[in-house]
């Protein structure tokens, strides 16, 4: 392994940990990974335990390293999945419940009754956000009132609340810190996204003491220190690493930090990263748009404190609808096998799966709305069925765009993507076709990790500016562990092939919703 100075850059996903070492030149030089467990207690309910989290992270931590001695770490920096909410007592720094995870509609009925009270417009002003379970506000409130004694011990100030990120930090310091990033924070449906601070009227909404909130940083700053004594990976690993002493100075949630990855840093430029869910994003720079097509109004990754927005649409069901398809329903066996199986057949047979297992997202938001596969006949086929859940994948992100560019003067020409999905050639050829415009997939697709490298690096002066990262991205190489190209795939299908499969998408989504 490199003794070249690197940085440590901890992706935390909603199904497994990705842990990064960072090259200066922005290359990924190594890489660990190590999934968890995934707990539906109730339909429609999602949790995970923050100590197997924590755990996972160890472990990715310790698989990265295959040499005995740690490389020149000289900076960490972290990117969670957002929304997902924890809650644990600060003297112990033991969770009081379960994680409540992003994809949890638990608290729907909730929402149903806030939205009745008519202060759904309000809460958007403030928040860019639209009043739906998938937030955390209302997963505080739900632990809060569920946990006995929890709302008491909050309001005393025993209690801490913490997205992923502000748990591993807790975490990482041994407790020494309780913040979180803008990008985090405006995900909660409690921060002010013009003012940049908790809002006291959102909170009483909300009912969530201030108490229990995590202090709000720019996501390029000094979070803290890393608190790990070499004696912990000797006793637990059998290696002879520190991550004592080391600055945590990057942190956002994934999405913004795909952006960022990306290199989207310019108003006008857009990613989309294709994971469990799928989410774009269009960095808007300074300008806050406020919209009105369903799509989200939020923080993107800034350098200091003044704020940059962007609009997203999240898809909730992307590439867990492949994961269903290999392990509910298991007509595959792996789902890299699916590009070969879609590639192979003409089109879909008129079949649509529209995968609505959670609800619909952006730009529909409808939580109510249930998954179904439309247009079966007695010719229909496993292969249909397969290749029609990769074109749901696309149709999906389609209608995002489609709302986004009803919101704002410019023009999205080119789209650049991440994520694991983003490694299926079929269904990046389909997206370009989908949507008319071309389809940019760099060598390294871990964008969110590098994301957060790129913003620890940037504070601690690992590269001068985002020019200087350019100039890396543009001679990037692949890591060991990628067997990709930088791709660019270039629409094949006419304008009147595309609306119509367009217009038979929207048919089968009306369908399902609630």
């Amino acid at each position: 392994m490199s003794n070249t100075a690197c940085i440590l850059s901890i992706d935390q996903g909603t199904t497994g940990t990705t842990v990064l070492l960072v090259d200066v030149h922005g290359n990924i030089i190594a890489q660990g990974s190590q999934e968890f467990t995934q707990y539906y207690p109730h339909p429609g309910w999602v949790e995970h335990d923050p100590e197997e989290i924590w755990n996972a992270t160890l472990q990715a931590i310790d698989a990265l390293f295959a040499e005995e001695n740690a490389p020149n770490i000289v900076a960490i920096g972290i990117t969670n999945q957002r929304e997902t909410t924890i809650v644990w007592d600060r003297q112990t720094g033991k969770p009081i419940h379960p994680a409540i995870v992003w994809q949890c509609r638990r608290t729907a009925d909730m929402c149903a009754s806030l939205e009745k009270q008519g202060i759904a417009e309000e809460i958007k002003a403030k928040t860019g956000l639209v009043l739906d379970p998938y937030f955390s506000g209302t997963k505080i409130a739900w632990i809060l009132d569920h946990v006995s004694g929890a709302r008491e011990r909050a309001e005393h100030g025993e209690l801490a609340f913490g997205t992923v990120d502000t748990w591993l930090l807790w975490k990482l310091t041994d407790g020494a810190v309780h913040k979180t990033d803008y990008t985090n924070a405006s995900r909660t449906l409690l921060f002010n996204i013009d003012t940049l601070s908790w809002d006291e009227t959102l909170l009483e909404i909300f009912n969530v003491p201030k108490t229990i909130l995590p202090e709000v940083c720019p996501s390029a700053s000094n979070f803290g220190t890393a608190s790990f004594y070499r004696n912990f990976w000797l006793e637990t690993f059998g290696k002879n690493i520190s991550l004592d002493g080391i600055p945590i100075t990057g942190m956002a949630g994934d999405q913004q930090a795909a952006l960022f990855g990306q290199l989207c840093t310019n108003p006008g430029m857009a990613k989309n990263t294709y994971g469990t869910g799928c989410f774009l994003m269009l960095n808007t720079g300074a300008d806050k748009i406020e919209t009105k097509s369903g799509l989200l109004t939020t923080l993107a990754c800034s350098l200091d404190e003044n704020p940059v927005y962007a609009l997203e649409g999240s898809v909730f069901v992307a590439g867990a609808a492949v994961q269903w398809i290999r392990d509910g329903i298991q007509i595959i066996e792996t789902a890299a096998e699916t590009e070969k199986i879609a590639a192979n057949i003409p089109d879909s047979g008129g079949v649509f799966v529209v995968p609505a297992f959670t609800g619909l997202g952006a730009p529909y938001w409808d939580a109510e709305a249930r998954g179904a596969i439309l247009g079966l006949t007695r010719g229909s086929t496993r292969e249909q069925i397969v290749r029609a859940t990769l074109e749901s994948i696309a149709y999906q992100s389609a209608d995002v765009v489609t709302a986004m560019l009803s919101e704002t003067a410019g023009t999205i020409d080119r789209l650049r993507v991440d994520g694991g999905a983003a490694a299926n050639n079929f269904l990046m050829q389909f997206q370009a076709d989908i949507l008319g415009i071309e389809i940019e997939r760099p060598a390294q697709i871990e964008s969110t990790g590098l994301g957060a490298a790129y913003l620890a690096g940037i504070t601690t002066g690992v590269w001068d500016n985002v020019e200087e990262l350019e100039t890396h991205r543009t001679g990037q190489t692949k890591s060991e562990t990628d067997t990709l190209e930088t791709k660019v795939f270039s629409p094949q299908i006419d304008a009147d092939q595309r609306n119509q499969k367009l217009a038979q998408w929207k048919r089968a989504v009306q369908r399902v919703m609630g």
